[in-house]
């Protein structure tokens, strides 16, 4: 009797030493909720949209490609948020974007008389295109107050708003939105100020944390009584560690932390190592990055191809906890970072592998959907996982490794018999393919390297 209790004590111990031994597998929690996602996003501001228009010689067959590209959820990225530039300009050259208000009405308390084209540099068209493909979040975004409101009598090279000419620019910003309602669009989101912690030579102006938010206490008040079912954001500082001051300064006041719902940081200066300081939803709201050549690469070590906008994008919603991600140019010309290149001239376009990173969360990754918690074991892989509104359920795995790999991940919440399997790498676009299953709560993944796996759990 001693003996065998001896033996079942050292069975026992085995088996725990094996156990103890085995790797840690990898989990999924499907029932819990991290951050909401609002969505994913672009921008054809400074008259790109024209360009997508057939301002050099899209055809209408072509338009309607790079349309469903950008816009479809069957056939393209499925991009929710446009984000529309609000122009200061007073000529129409390219590259620049009109302004509403293109004389000085003598004043800030001088009725103004304001031009509306019903065009904006084909901003209005393209909004009305998104709108039929079901976009419900329509970000206007203003560069510079017009010339004559600022202190440096110029729409360029930063200055600062005229504090005389706060409730004259809240109005020119309301204006702006109620030309568009009439368009049939509703601006949801209203961005007074682009990086105005960064003096650019072109359409740029300054303002401190302090005076954004003093400006925000002007602004929320006159959209308030507008009518406008439109909401402030701020403040789109050039990095997201400097837009961290100016969430601050939005937090200490209580006026202004009551206007804004959402918090809106461009990531230029450095990647989003951080959260933002605040509760309200956060937005990720203009990146691309830098390069001089057009590239179309997955993985070239450039820095502007695929694999390098995939990891952003995983950044930013796992460290940053962004509720949204919104890429800088859908398309434009020459050696863009955009994420299609136009013809200049012709009737013809080119996709960047970067277009097909953003592509494979946005089109399965739905306005609404929540990010869930991950507990990754590899470290050369970066995860995430979100559960939509509708019940469904995505995972994306970034594979850094150069070697293939075989993954195992204990899911809870959610039925799992039919999971789809996408890849996307250097000869893949989002191509569906055989290497998930799934046996009980274990789903088992075959990734390959250097690679973005996308899958899809109905």
């Amino acid at each position: 009797m001693k003996r065998l209790t001896a033996l079942a004590a050292a069975l026992m111990f085995a088996l725990s030493s094996q156990a103890a031994a085995a790797p840690a597998r990898s989990g999924i929690d499907f029932r819990a909720e991290l951050q909401p996602i609002d969505g994913f996003g672009f921008s054809m501001a400074f008259q790109r949209a024209d360009l997508l228009h057939g301002a050099r010689g899209l055809s209408p067959a072509k338009q309607r490609e790079v349309l469903d590209l950008l816009l479809s959820k069957d056939k393209g990225a499925g991009l929710s948020i446009l984000r529309l530039g609000i122009g200061s300009s007073t000529d129409r050259v390219y590259d620049h974007m009109p302004t509403i208000l293109p004389a000085d009405p003598g004043g800030p308390d001088a009725a103004p008389t304001y031009v509306w084209d019903g065009w904006d540099g084909g901003q209005v068209w393209l909004a009305k295109e998104a709108k039929a493909y079901g976009v419900k979040r329509f970000f206007a975004d203003a560069w510079s107050a017009p010339a004559f409101m600022k202190t440096n009598g110029s729409e360029n090279d930063g200055g600062e708003l005229l504090p005389e000419w706060r409730q004259a620019y809240a109005n020119y910003l309301v204006q702006y939105a109620k030309f568009y309602q009439r368009e049939g669009i509703g601006i949801t989101d209203l961005g007074f100020t682009n990086e105005p912690d960064w003096t650019a030579t072109y359409a740029s102006m300054r303002f401190t944390p302090q005076q954004a938010v003093e400006f925000l206490k002007v602004l929320g008040p006159t959209l308030r009584v507008s009518g406008l079912k439109t909401e402030p954001v701020c403040c789109d500082a050039a990095g997201w560690d400097r837009q961290a001051a100016y969430t601050e300064a939005i937090e200490a006041d209580p006026e202004a932390d009551r206007l804004v719902r959402t918090v809106t940081g461009h990531r230029y200066s450095g990647p989003t190592d951080v959260p933002q300081p605040t509760d309200q939803h956060v937005w990720m709201s203009e990146w691309s990055p830098d390069g001089s050549t057009w590239n179309e690469n997955w993985d070239d070590g450039s820095g502007y191809d695929g694999l390098t906008v995939a990891a952003d994008i995983q950044n930013t919603l796992t460290v940053g906890n962004a509720n949204a991600y919104v890429y800088w140019t859908g398309a434009s010309l020459g050696a863009t970072r955009g994420l299609i290149q136009l013809a200049n001239p012709g009737d013809g376009y080119r996709v960047s592998k970067r277009y097909w990173a953003l592509a494979a969360f946005s089109r399965f990754i739905r306005p609404g959907a929540v990010r869930v918690p991950v507990t990754n074991t590899d470290p050369a892989l970066k995860i995430t996982a979100f559960r939509n509104a509708d019940g469904s359920r995505v995972i994306e795995i970034l594979n850094t490794s150069t070697t293939q790999s075989t993954a195992e991940f204990s899911l809870r919440g959610g039925h799992d018999r039919h999971p789809d399997g996408f890849v996307t790498d250097e000869t893949r676009s989002i191509t569906p393919s055989d290497i998930v299953s799934t046996h009980g709560t274990t789903l088992t993944a075959k990734l390959a390297p250097r690679a973005l796996t996308t899958v899809v759990l109905d």
